[in-house]
């Protein structure tokens, strides 16, 4: 029994998504329906691009980015996700623990929380998780309640994860050669029906990978100095209250960052907030609002240093971006 006998096939024709960036909001503008919030971590000029083919019932992604990124919010509402990362110079982490072997990363309605290395490319499918579960009602398949509705790195039978690697390596250099193929509704069906059926023969060989206690604990300590760096209000903390704050000394404090994080809570901190402050210069061309005004805000008080620091993290100066915010007003 194929899967479009468990299943009514729907008559929809393919769209496919193609786009570039050279901005990290921009690129996120550029995610569809994905409810996602990027923070660029590393400094350099940003790239990015995002491919999406839609089928009825499926959306296929391909996603690289050039710096290093933190990711957060959602897939959206009654999203089933998952994922292979594909190549990067580094790891990526989720929720403490990165990704290697055949680990993936899947998740379902759940927060997204992530962050990537540099030159970072990420496949995957996304699906209904109602389809998800009417399937595996059908086919008497077990989910593994224990990994629902949150993101996880998830360890798999290999064969499975090696099919679906293939499936997404042939699906990609179609859409590269030969996109047309995907005009053809049989086609389209075929490859549908093909991938539910590895994700099917995946998720019963499913648990979370076991992080242990210390990373666990490192996940917490990390979480809690994030939750204090950007939700400090008006005034920005430093990082030796952030340090009292969560009870370690700034020595474990980095070295909790680094593993969690792959990056120094000092180069974090300060990322974080450049991100704010481009966000605000963005937003600010219909305002008599000055860089300074808006650097100030954020706790960069020595101005030619955030201005050497936003021009290596942005590769542009501040009074750039607040100049084409308002050529665009």
């Amino acid at each position: 029994m194929t899967l479009s006998e468990v299943l009514p096939t729907l008559d929809s024709a393919h769209n496919l998504l193609q786009a570039t960036s050279s901005d990290v909001d921009e690129h996120c503008a550029s995610l569809g329906r994905w409810r996602l919030s990027y923070d660029q971590i590393s400094a350099g000029a940003f790239s990015g691009s995002f491919t999406q083919l839609s089928l009825p019932r499926l959306e296929i992604f391909r996603e690289i980015t050039s710096q290093q990124v933190r990711q957060y919010g959602q897939l959206g509402a009654d999203s089933f996700g998952i994922a292979l990362p594909w190549h990067g110079e580094g790891e990526i982490n989720c929720n403490g623990a990165s990704v290697a072997g055949a680990q993936v990363i899947a998740c379902i309605d759940a927060e997204v929380d992530m962050c990537t290395p540099r030159s970072f490319e990420l496949r995957g499918v996304i699906a209904s998780s109602a389809l998800i579960e009417e399937l595996a009602a059908r086919l008497d398949i077990e989910l593994p309640r224990a990994v629902w509705h949150q993101l996880r790195v998830i360890e798999m039978a290999q064969a499975p994860v090696l099919r679906l690697r293939a499936h997404l390596a042939a699906i990609h250099e179609t859409i590269a050669t030969a996109p047309e193929r995907f005009d053809d509704p049989a086609v389209r069906q075929a490859l549908e029906d093909a991938l539910l059926v590895e994700i099917m023969d995946m998720l019963p060989t499913a648990r979370p990978s076991d992080t242990g206690r210390s990373a666990a604990g490192r996940k917490r300590t990390v979480d809690r100095a994030r939750e204090l760096m950007h939700g400090s209000g008006e005034r920005t903390l430093s990082l030796l209250e952030v340090c009292k704050a969560v009870g370690a000394s700034p020595r474990k404090l980095g070295y909790c960052f680094q593993e969690v994080l792959g990056t120094s809570p000092m180069h974090y901190w300060r990322a974080m907030r450049l991100n704010r402050v481009r966000r605000d210069l963005k937003r600010a061309g219909g305002t008599n609002a000055s860089v300074y005004d808006v650097a100030v805000q954020h706790g960069f008080w020595h101005f030619s240093q955030f201005s050497f620091d936003y021009k290596r993290h942005f590769s542009e100066l501040p009074s750039q971006t607040l100049r084409r915010a308002r050529c665009a007003a």
